[in-house]
């Protein structure tokens, strides 16, 4: 436990501030180690880490600041219209092949009891919403598959030398290594600034030559401009004649943007959001990356946050991203439901980070999911009133669930029926522990539950409240034991029981917060809220109704639910190509080097 006395760590590294350090004090307060903010000066960066504040007062450094190059605004570079055509053949053959048809999205519905009295009435009356997207066709011999259009933003900056260089070097080779001859792949870096690297090209056996003499050619120096990358790479995405079915950006650092006084938000493109663009999913490298202004970028654009705590399973992270970009099946993904008897009112949706709309008159909603891989699924709560019945009322038809989707190869669309909700009406029902429930719904409950937990457990922990933040989240694990699905063993509710005991380690104080337990915190909070597989860790996992789970309790870096097979199988292959999941050994640190002189001002040490 830290005492209340206890010094703010060094922002930069966030090691302690201890005893015989050379320490810098900025002219807002701020106190870091003095080779840390050294390093940061020299490569231009003028304000505070913490605050932003501008400093006229600069520690002395080994030789003259670098001040950082002005950035080009995209609009006014050249363009990149420059992409190689794509292949359309593929795509017309499966609309004209009635097979390519035969997977539909499976959409049911289940309510929380079977039975209501038929003399009573219920508010907020659970109905969940199950939606499965269709069996990969690429299981299937000469199965067709959507062509993907894919842009890597990678950090060049000076902390990517050495091993973590090498290591991504590896892992956007492997991504080269698996698309195929229709996808295509752009490169664009950054540091000071951002260039692209190769232009939008298929990955025939010659692009494939190419991408990898353009990755191995990869020199990381200089500081940290996220913005700039994600501008360029947002341009080369606009900027291209051609387009294939499913686009994405993928982002990876290991550091924090330090150019420009920015919101979070701001980092995002104008042509990058939610409704009309590609998404954005970001890759937190470290124990130094700006993990809320990652997940600020992936929840702006519909991405996903993945927080890489062992360099070692980079690879594996990226393997499983590209299983599932390269599975993708359905787009454009609504859910609608109307309520099928006249008494019968929608009160609300929980549907996590995906938007829903009520009617004022509670006679319909929807839920709007965007893409989804195949074998992929989603669970939607939803709430309604349900009135008394009448006299001869043998069950009560609560809601009709539709679910309209673009099929990504064909291009067709499409509009699937899925089960009525319906209870039955008996004159007696068992009611309170009596009643039997619905596991399903149970196990949904729990799920979203334990997803709040961890944010208002965040929220505690960004006030500094670090023992409220525990405390919300061991309820938050002894309500998932004591549930009806926990109590019964369900593996769901022990792989979030796990991650609750170890995310409540990762709050206890305010080092082990900010070195891994926030950007841990979001990765969760992304997955859960998104219903999709993030990172990944070199351990075995079992299996649970959501993919792949937690291999122990208190288990770090762990898999997170969700995974498909497609996303699976990509990880395996990884794990294979990396000999047997043997990790690579680190490079030994180099000895620190002294710090240099300073203005006496600034240059003190810590007692």
């Amino acid at each position: 436990m830290e005492s209340e006395g206890a010094a703010d760590p060094c922002a930069i590294c966030l090691g302690d501030v201890g005893r015989g350090q050379a320490i810098f004090t900025a002219e807002c307060s701020h106190v870091f180690h003095f080779p840390c903010i050294s390093e940061s000066v020299a490569y231009g960066h003028r304000a505070c880490p913490l605050c932003k504040a501008t400093w006229r007062d600069l520690p002395a450094v080994g030789g003259p600041v670098r001040r950082p190059p002005p950035a080009t605004p995209p609009s006014s570079s050249a363009a990149y219209d420059d992409d190689e055509p794509v292949v359309q053949q593929g795509v017309e053959a499966a609309a004209r092949d009635p097979a390519a048809n035969d997977g539909l999205v499976a959409l049911k519905t289940h309510c929380e009891r079977l039975a209501v009295a038929r003399g009573a009435s219920r508010d907020s009356f659970a109905v969940l919403v199950h939606a499965r997207a269709p069996p990969g066709r690429a299981a299937a011999a000469g199965a067709q598959r959507a062509p993907l259009d894919l842009v890597t933003a990678i950090d060049l900056s000076g902390s990517m030398r050495g091993e973590k260089l090498c290591l991504v070097k590896q892992a956007v080779g492997f991504v080269i290594d698996n698309l195929g001859p229709d996808d295509r792949l752009s490169v664009v870096t950054f540091s000071d600034v951002a260039a692209r690297a190769l232009r939008l090209a298929r990955m025939t056996p010659n692009g494939k030559a190419s991408a990898k003499r353009a990755v191995e050619a990869l020199v990381a120096r200089g500081g940290t401009n996220i913005g700039e990358g994600l501008r360029v790479a947002a341009k080369v995405l606009d900027d291209r004649r051609h387009r294939n079915a499913v686009t994405s950006i993928i982002l990876l650092s290991d550091g924090r943007d330090g150019y420009v006084q920015r919101r979070h938000v701001d980092l995002v493109p104008r042509s990058r959001n939610r409704t009309t663009a590609a998404p954005i999913h970001t890759f937190g490298f470290g124990a130094d990356h700006d993990a809320a202004a990652m997940h600020t970028v992936s929840e702006e654009t519909g991405g996903t946050f993945s927080f890489v705590e062992n360099q070692a399973a980079i690879q594996d992270s990226f393997a499983q991203c590209i299983g599932g970009l390269l599975s993708v099946a359905m787009q454009s993904v609504r859910i609608d439901v109307a309520c099928a008897h006249p008494g019968v009112r929608v009160l609300g949706v929980k549907s996590g980070r995906y938007a829903n709309r009520v009617d004022a008159d509670g006679r319909a909603a929807s839920v709007d999911v965007g893409e989804l891989y195949a074998d992929e699924e989603r669970r939607f709560l939803l709430f309604v009133s349900v009135p008394a019945a009448e006299a001869r009322e043998e069950a009560t038809q609560r809601i009709k669930v539709r679910c309209s989707y673009r099929d990504t190869v064909t291009g067709c669309l499409e509009d699937v029926a899925g089960d009525d909700a319906a209870v039955l009406r008996p004159v007696q029902a068992p009611d309170g522990d009596d009643a039997e429930v619905s596991m399903e719904v149970e196990r949904e409950r729990v799920r979203v539950a334990a997803t709040e937990a961890i944010a208002a457990a965040r929220a505690a922990a960004e006030r500094g409240d670090h023992a409220e933040a525990a405390r919300v989240l061991e309820s938050g694990r002894e309500a998932v034991r004591r549930s009806a699905p926990g109590v019964a063993g369900d593996p769901t509710c022990a792989a979030l029981e796990d991650e609750l005991s170890d995310l409540s380690t990762r709050v206890a104080n305010r080092r082990e917060y900010r070195q891994m337990g926030r950007a841990a915190m979001l990765a969760g909070m992304s997955s859960h809220r998104q219903q999709r597989a993030l990172s990944v860790a070199l351990v075995a996992a079992r299996a649970t109704p959501f993919g792949l789970a937690r291999a122990g309790r208190g288990g770090r870096g762990a898999p997170r639910p969700y995974a498909t097979p497609a996303m699976q199988n990509m990880v395996e292959i990884s794990r294979s190509a990396r000999g047997q999941g043997q990790q690579p050994r680190a490079r030994p640190s180099p000895p620190p080097q002294p710090p240099p002189a300073a203005k006496r001002m600034h240059l003190r040490f810590a007692e």
